[in-house]
């Protein structure tokens, strides 16, 4: 693997569901399959020394979805934090992004205390977009600014009231399931990041296809407008 890797990668896990039809299944299983592939993806991240991951798991948006979807895939952030807490010393901090108030108490308590005991670990940052959306966040962003009136307003001014403050920007963006388009994912922090899209639907999503990304990624010059 080429020595010149991204420190950062915001990764779009698209087609879980269309995954599970092609099967025979249903969405939830494809959810199942989704969550099984993020799992190992952030194994193949910490061993290639991606310093931070940024997952956008469930958008603002996503809680159109039916009733019955929408509680399996808050049965599975349920699971997922559980099993955070019990290798809490084995992942790196772990970081929470979006609107967590749409969310039942229970899982934003499980959130605040993973933040808390992950918060010095080492390792790969895992930031986790949950009911997020771009929009949103500047929005959002826009009210603390105003609210807080500073003297001055530049770049480094809004980046500081964006929920991914203490992350930074990520070099790489990666979007599987076939779709060539962002969805509403860090739209303040993607301005320079290298795009790479595949019709790989995500529970298919392999070490080899990750590794050729990075290969590419490597190969290309970053410049930043200069």
């Amino acid at each position: 693997m080429n020595k010149n890797i991204p420190k950062c990668i915001g990764i779009i896990m698209d087609g879980n569901r269309r995954f599970a039809k092609s099967k025979g299944e249903t969405p939830s299983w494809g959810h199942k399959e989704g969550y099984k592939t993020f799992k190992n993806f952030l194994e193949w991240s910490k061993d290639l020394k991606i310093e931070t991951v940024i997952a956008y798991c469930f958008s603002s948006e996503n809680w159109k979805r039916s009733e019955k979807e929408v509680a399996f895939i808050l049965s599975l952030f349920r699971l997922a934090l559980s099993e955070i807490q019990n290798k809490k010393n084995d992942v790196g901090e772990v970081i929470f992004i979006g609107e967590r108030k749409h969310f039942p108490k229970d899982i934003v308590e499980k959130m605040e205390k993973t933040e808390k005991e992950t918060k010095n670990n080492k390792g790969t940052h895992v930031v986790l977009a949950l009911s997020y959306g771009g929009r949103n966040e500047i929005k959002r962003a826009v009210e603390k600014i105003v609210k807080d009136s500073p003297k001055e307003i530049s770049e480094e001014t809004i980046n500081k009231y964006l929920d991914t403050k203490d992350i930074g920007d990520p070099d790489m963006i990666i979007r599987t399931g076939g779709e060539i388009r962002l969805s509403n994912f860090l739209l303040w922090q993607i301005a320079y990041s290298e795009l790479f899209f595949t019709k790989t639907l995500w529970p298919a999503f392999t070490r080899e296809e990750f590794e050729s990304m990075l290969e590419e990624y490597a190969k290309r010059k970053r410049n930043f407008g200069v």
